[in-house]
């Protein structure tokens, strides 16, 4: 059997201000916009070189959906950005003005610091090594 997971659904307020910040910022890719109808869009973004796993953009819709943009988990690190060169792109990064919790560490995993998406979520920038 092989499986994978294909898309990870993330509550954004707004598609465009949530498109344009990934596709800026982070530097993602937008594979997909399509308009489902009735306000709803699906939205499928990938970071550069990534060949299966998409991040879905879902327009919360409704009070308690709403309350959750930002803090899908909690406060914990919701994602994790696995990258070839973590210094390349933590410079692009910050350039762009990404909010970096934290200087990078150095772990026995890997180089990796913490960083907030536009909403708050907070985001894994990871280069494991070799």
């Amino acid at each position: 059997m092989t499986q994978h997971l294909g898309a990870l659904a993330l509550l954004v307020a707004d598609y465009d201000e949530a498109i344009a910040w990934y596709t800026r910022a982070l530097g993602f890719e937008l594979i997909e916009d399509t308009d489902m109808g009735q306000g709803k869009r699906w939205v499928l973004l990938a970071p550069p070189g990534s060949k299966e796993t998409r991040l879905l953009l879902a327009k919360a819709k409704g009070d308690e959906q709403a309350s959750r943009v930002g803090n899908q988990t909690g406060g914990r690190v919701f994602l994790l950005l696995n990258t070839d060169d973590f210094e390349r792109d933590w410079q692009r990064m910050r350039a762009e003005g990404v909010h970096f919790r934290e200087e990078p560490r150095h772990e026995a995993y890997g180089t990796v610091a913490v960083f907030d998406d536009l909403y708050g979520n907070g985001w894994d920038l990871l280069e494991l090594k070799k």
